[in-house]
């Protein structure tokens, strides 16, 4: 199956930037896959993403969307695409139904109507339909200035599945949501994604969040430093280790160091260790041990390592 997104040495440089913003990256995105891309401040993130939504154009290096180039057939591109920002860009003054509508009708989907009542009944179903799906179907005669942040972010999300598109942009689309709301919000997200098929591109300073998805892009400074899915991430990046300790650590150091296991003290002994060599360590050792905790990295600690000072 085609790739849905096809990101092919992709440079971008700013005018009198000494160096590239984006550095020659390559990556694909499969259809109906999730996938996220992250990174610290400043890694590229945003003008990558920049990029593929046909709002910036790059410097050289290729990106098909949908099987459009998004350098020449932004249009078609931009018709198969739908994103949510990760700053709101809703008319506070408008309803939340009018909000959707203009959508509508920007898009060329349906003539203009001054009500909705007035709309044609398809619209009405579909709107009805993502509205009920994302539990704000109540909600669709307020203002949109009425509308807690976790009501907006799903009404965005109902506006940009409007056009069905086959790709949906992620651009931190949980900042500023209550924990509840963020939860609630990707519980939406992953009905919409198994009842329409939807390629979701995620970017997001919160690492837990992505550990859902079927493969990570991490990139610093413009370049990819890790591609895989979350768990090939982690292995790349961090190891397991085992914490140790005991009554008699003179003793337990000097057995480490006896049998050739590298450690640090921090202040108990830590041990990076594959996950089936835990069970022969801990046999070997003699000392009475006071402390045995083993620690599987999150995509967190991977994260995190990759934007420490060297």
């Amino acid at each position: 199956m085609a790739a849905t997104i096809e990101v092919d040495r992709l440079v971008k440089r700013y005018r009198r930037a000494t160096t590239n913003a984006v550095d020659g990256i390559s990556f694909d995105v499969e259809p109906g896959s999730f996938f996220a891309l992250l990174g610290p401040n400043g890694a590229g993130k945003t003008t990558t993403i920049s990029i593929l939504t046909t709002t910036l154009a790059p410097t050289s290096g290729s990106v098909r969307i949908a099987g459009y180039d998004a350098a020449r057939q932004a249009a078609d591109v931009r018709r198969n695409v739908g994103i949510i920002f990760q700053k709101p860009s809703l008319d506070l003054n408008l309803t939340a139904e009018e909000n959707v509508r203009f959508h509508a009708i920007l898009y060329g989907l349906y003539p203009f109507r001054p009500s909705y009542a007035s709309m044609p009944r398809a619209y009405r179903e579909q709107v009805e339909r993502l509205a009920g799906m994302l539990d704000i179907a109540d909600a669709l005669g307020k203002p949109v200035r009425k509308l807690s942040g976790g009501m907006q972010r799903k009404l965005e999300i109902v506006r940009s599945l409007l056009h069905q598109p086959k790709i949906l942009f992620l651009d931190e689309p949980t900042a500023g949501l209550d924990p509840q709301s963020r939860r609630n919000l990707w519980d939406y997200l992953r009905t919409i994604r198994g009842e329409s098929g939807v390629t979701l591109f995620l970017t997001t300073h919160y690492l837990e969040e992505a550990e859902q998805v079927d493969h990570v892009c991490v990139i610093n400074t413009g370049r990819i430093v890790s591609l895989g899915t979350p768990a090939e991430v982690k292995a790349q990046l961090v190891q397991d280790y085992l914490l140790l300790d005991a009554s008699n650590r003179d003793s337990l150091r000097a057995e480490l160091c006896r049998r050739g296991v590298s450690f640090t003290e921090t202040p108990h002994f830590r041990i990076e260790v594959a996950g089936g060599a835990v069970q022969e360590l801990l046999r070997q050792i003699e000392t009475p041990l006071s402390l045995v905790q083993t620690h599987t990295p999150s995509l967190e600690d991977a994260y995190l390592e990759i934007v420490r000072p060297q």
